[in-house]
């Protein structure tokens, strides 16, 4: 604590010296920035820091920020003993969770449809469980938040929300889409409508989609997927006025996208535009404070700043944290979490999933006559696929790879990531696809029993080896399955097999579901990286459902699964088909 301390005050004479071009994570002086922040998450009062910055004030904030001046004047040195701290905390601060009410989705009912595509009878019950748990990650927000925000680091939504789980106790961004397709086939498609119109409320408040619910989140993002949630609650309801009114918000956010994070490259004299996560705000994240702070020691004030951007743009890739964000002082790939350079490269996934944000408004202005509008977007995707192919794909090694924008070059090391512009469809010859398929066949990131991956490379991140998450997990396979190539098909159904093996075998171990596994253990959570595994788990429900709707009829949890290399299910299919 006293090192923290010491740091601390380094740095303040150093700011105070060079004048940050950064504004703070947000307006707070207690929840973002300020001496409580500092002092209440440098004594590790938690052994969460996010469990401070979730608290409940009190009193008025100017009542706190006084009383802990007066607090502050009466210690030496300024600095206050943990006892006082806590007794000052037992005052003027309550526990997180306050800020919500009881709150059961009305919309759950016990037997939804797809349950019936399910044939394995052991597999049919789990996700039975599965979509019970919806009920225990609901959140509604109390209207006490909405009329008194200055007590809260919660961010008001005006309707209730499923919660990933965990220390993860408010809504978050990109989890979000994997829910509402679970909460789509589980027929709950009025709590889906109103996670959905929550971020659009966030889009027409601050112009984007926060990370997360919190206010210590208002300065960044995370991947855009608000087009891609709205695509697949217009293909459930086919909802053509719903579609009208949440086309501004779409169309806004588009914007901040391509206006706050996007960078103009030449590349062999061309010039292409593609996207980067970027953050301007250099100084440690609230929420993970003691984190940031340790990590910058030794760092002069301006490297800090850097560093601290670059971190929350790794929070706002959903990839917080992993080996794929370092550059070394060199411009070549780091090998430590001090080398995270988020906002320097150009991320293959962020641009495959615009390019489909791209294609899915043309579609949406089409369908609702808006032609010319349509048009702007059709070809806003047809350059965006330009840039792709000219800057990211390889066609030496058949696949698409992040660019270094301070070493100008691809990195080359396997990330999952490599492989979505396959789920986006983001590729003008057939043959590039099938090209990376075999790719990710000849990586060695096919060679584990439970899964792909996230990378090859480990690091101690958790978006790293041996991890695997559930989003990844399904854009693989969604990708996959759409492909005309039988054998990428089977490739699909056997990583939807190992996927679905790895998450009912934990579930039989532990009654819980994880937000990622360990790639190379029967049923064992994931880990590394700056907490403890999280379990509940909103995006891992909803791959597990969609999984099971997809190859319900085929997927199975006998412990015998493999047959002469193919898959069981298929194999006895090809037995029928030839009887």
């Amino acid at each position: 604590m006293q090192t923290l301390m010491v740091l601390f005050w380094y740095f303040v004479a150093l700011f105070t010296y060079v004048k940050s071009a950064f504004p703070p994570p947000c307006d707070s002086q207690i929840y973002c920035t300020g001496a409580i922040l500092h002092q209440v998450q440098t004594a590790k009062l938690f052994d969460d820091d996010k469990h401070f910055v979730d608290m409940k004030l009190r009193a008025a904030p100017d009542v706190v920020l006084s009383a802990f001046h007066n607090l502050s004047h009466e210690s030496p040195n300024l600095t206050i003993p943990r006892d006082k701290l806590q007794e000052f905390l037992c005052i003027y601060f309550e526990e997180p969770g306050t800020e919500f009410e009881p709150w059961t989705p009305p919309d759950w009912h016990e037997k939804p449809k797809f349950l019936g595509k399910i044939t394995d009878q052991k597999l049919r019950k789990w996700a039975e469980e599965v979509h019970g748990l919806w009920k225990s990650l609901g959140r509604k927000i109390r209207a006490r938040v909405k009329d008194h925000p200055e007590l809260y680091s919660q961010i008001y939504t005006p309707h209730p929300v499923i919660v990933p789980g965990g220390r993860f106790r408010e809504l978050y961004y990109w989890d979000s889409y994997w829910v509402i397709n679970g909460l789509l086939l589980s027929e709950m498609t009025e709590t889906a409508y109103g996670m959905i119109q929550n971020f659009l409320y966030l889009v027409d408040r601050y112009g984007f989609i926060p990370n997360g619910g919190r206010i210590y989140y208002e300065r960044r993002s995370q991947p855009p997927f608000l087009t891609l949630m709205v695509e697949r609650y217009y293909q459930a309801t086919k909802d053509k006025v719903f579609l009208r009114e949440a086309l501004p918000a779409l169309v806004k956010e588009y914007s901040f996208w391509m206006q706050n994070r996007s960078v103009a490259i030449i590349v062999n004299g061309t010039e292409h535009v593609l996207n980067r996560y970027h953050v301007e705000v250099g100084q440690p994240r609230p929420e993970s404070y003691t984190d940031d702070l340790e990590l910058a020691a030794g760092l002069t004030a301006e490297s800090s700043q850097e560093l601290w951007a670059d971190l929350k743009a790794g929070a706002e890739s959903g990839w917080d944290f992993t080996s794929r964000w370092y550059i070394d002082g060199k411009g070549n790939h780091g090998s430590d979490l001090k080398d995270t350079r988020t906002s320097q490269i150009l991320p293959t996934d962020l641009n495959a999933l615009l390019f489909r944000n791209e294609k899915t408004l043309g579609f949406f202005h089409r369908i609702l006559g808006e032609g010319d509008s349509a048009v702007l977007y059709e070809q806003a995707a047809a350059r965006r696929l330009e840039a792709i192919e000219a800057v990211l794909w390889d066609a030496e090694r058949g696949a698409w790879f992040d660019y270094n924008l301070v070493a100008y070059s691809n990195p080359f090391q396997f990330y999952s990531s490599n492989l979505a512009p396959i789920w986006a469809e983001c590729y003008s010859q057939p043959e590039m696809a099938q090209r990376a398929v075999d790719y990710l066949k000849g990586s060695n990131a096919l060679q584990f029993p439970n899964g792909v991956p996230t990378s090859l490379t480990d690091s101690g991140q958790q978006w790293d080896y041996p991890n695997a998450w559930p989003p990844l997990q399904h854009m693989l396979i969604s990708g996959l399955s759409k492909l005309p190539s039988e054998d990428a098909k089977q490739l699909a159904f056997k990583l939807a097999q190992k996927w679905i093996k790895t998450n009912w075998l934990a579930y039989m171990k532990y009654e819980a579901m994880f937000e990622k596994y360990d790639v190379n253990g029967d049923g064992k959570p994931g880990g590394g990286g700056e907490y403890e595994v999280q379990l509940g788990f909103g995006w891992t429900n909803g791959v597990a459902l969609e999984l099971l709707d997809q190859y319900g009829d085929s997927l199975t949890s006998a412990s015998r699964r493999m047959m002469g290399g193919l898959l069981l299910p298929l194999a006895v299919s090809a037995l029928l088909m030839l009887h």
